[in-house]
């Protein structure tokens, strides 16, 4: 593993010395007269071959910080020389990191060559680009997911979120959203790991190097083995990366982090162990403050956007946590992953009801497009309205209308259902990209009844309409088949 000087031509500052150490916070005590600034960086000399990084976090008195370290502080003694850099931690970004992996202080992990020593740098704190510089575009971002493009269309240099709890699906909907991206997306792609699992990151790391994106993206990983504060920084790392080729290279920039929850979580162990009092739920009482100061650095300027979709963990499938309630307030986009489509087997186990988005509006998107979205809504509500009246009566004490409505639903619950190209290995179904015409097609068909005498099966985990057709079609003919061999 490579390092690299992450702190160049800072001001000198008079050694420190390590005072207490409690886990991933450590006090040091300065004897000069002016202490380094809040969120610079200190480095640790001690006798391990990694350097221990710290970050200034608060002044407790006149000679006295608190710090957070990056890495674990295992074998860190009290009055181990400490050096204050001044600076805040700076990290490589530019044309030399694409295609590499980094951690949290920009250290390449993948195994390969070292990072040229002319590498441009950027500090992992700034400050977002100022209001009247910043541009609201309302350009739709095709996806190719059915469910995605018709019920919450994203918008370029917009954020949207996906939020569900544990083995939903919302990892594999990050890396299908991944592969579609890059296929129709000219730009950068910058993915932010927060609190990965090591076996996540090298799946992700492979995958992006058989498909030949790799060049064209950089990975910034912290795994849930390290020390909170490097989660709680990693998120950073990718902003920074993603803020240069957004201001100095004037491209668009796809910035993916999974997960958003673990960047709290972390924040609320540094909080912790900082010593302050939580607040609702256990939360840190600046929960607010940091998903906001974390939020509000994306965003687009004239000439080139950067576009995020996040990930959010759901603690215990609890959509009104803080930490959920808070993330979500800063979407445009707020994708809910349900259980229960899941346990039925519809994937993406998107709830259409539940999901939302600020594009879906006529002005945005067009009249026949709002319309069919609202037209689909409606015939799903009714459904789910109906499904206690089916399941005590059955559905032949429903009126004409209702079983019309219910036999629609349950086919564009189908129709929705979309095989992935990064499930194809586990599931042998070839996966499928639909463009948003055919989406809005195939629902405004099925919505007038042209599907009304096919099998419901014929619907499931397909692409276009057409595909379910075909799919008919055969389904049609082996049955005949059976019955004449019968005879």
């Amino acid at each position: 593993m490579q390092e690299h000087d992450a702190f160049p031509d800072s001001p000198t500052f008079p050694d420190g010395v390590v005072h207490a150490v409690r886990g991933a916070v450590v006090d040091v005590v300065f004897a000069g007269s002016e202490l380094p600034p809040i969120n610079s960086a200190l480095v640790v000399k001690w006798d391990k071959p990694t350097p221990l990084i710290l970050e200034v976090h608060s002044h407790l008195d006149l000679q006295t910080l608190r710090a957070v370290a990056f890495q674990t502080t295992t074998g860190l003694a009290r009055g181990v020389a400490v050096q204050a850099t001044g600076a805040p931690i700076t990290v490589p970004v530019g044309d030399a990191v694409l295609g590499r992996l980094l951690d949290v202080v920009g250290n390449p992990h993948d195994n390969g060559p070292a990072l040229p020593p002319d590498t441009p740098r950027r500090p992992i704190h700034a400050l977002p680009p100022l209001l009247s510089s910043q541009s609201r575009t309302t350009d739709v971002f095709e996806t190719g997911i059915k469910i995605i493009d018709l019920l919450t269309p994203m918008a370029q240099g917009g954020k949207a979120a996906m939020f569900g709890g544990a083995g939903v699906g919302k990892t594999v909907l990050v890396m299908e959203l991944i592969r579609a991206m890059v296929e129709k997306y000219a730009g950068i792609s910058v993915f932010a790991g927060i609190g990965e699992r090591s076996r996540e990151g090298h799946e992700l790391l492979t995958e992006m190097q058989d498909s030949g994106v790799l060049e064209r993206t950089v990975l910034v990983y912290s795994q849930m083995n390290e020390p909170p504060g490097a989660r709680w920084r990693a998120p950073l790392t990718a902003l920074s990366v993603s803020e240069y080729f957004r201001d100095q290279k004037h491209q668009n920039v796809l910035l993916l982090m999974d997960n958003v929850f673990r960047f709290v979580q972390a924040g609320a162990e540094v909080s912790s162990l900082l010593g302050r009092l939580p607040s609702r739920v256990g939360y840190q009482p600046t929960l607010a403050t940091e998903v906001a100061g974390l939020q509000e650095r994306i965003a687009s300027v004239t000439g080139s956007a950067v576009t995020a979709i996040q990930a959010v963990y759901v603690p215990a499938d609890d959509f009104t946590d803080p930490a959920v309630t808070t993330i979500s307030s800063h979407m445009d986009c707020v994708i809910m992953l349900s259980r229960a489509q899941a346990a039925e087997g519809f994937y993406p186990a998107i709830d259409p009801l539940g999901s939302s988005s600020m594009l879906l509006d006529p002005l945005v998107v067009g009249d026949e497009h709002y319309q069919i979205a609202e037209s689909v809504r409606q015939a799903l509500a009714r459904f789910r309205e109906l499904t206690d009246i089916i399941s005590l009566l059955g559905i032949e004490e429903l009126s004409t209308a209702d079983r019309q409505i219910v036999k629609r639903a349950r086919r564009l619950q189908r129709f929705l259902t979309q095989p992935f190209m990064v499930t194809e290995a586990f599931t042998g179904i070839p996966g499928a990209s639909v463009p948003l015409a055919d989406t809005l097609s195939g629902c405004r068909a099925i919505l007038d009844g042209a599907a009304d005498d096919w099998s419901e099966s014929s619907l499931y985990m397909v692409g276009t309409l057409e595909d379910a057709r075909q799919k008919e079609s055969a389904a049609k003919a082996r049955d005949t088949s059976d019955t004449e061999a019968a005879k």
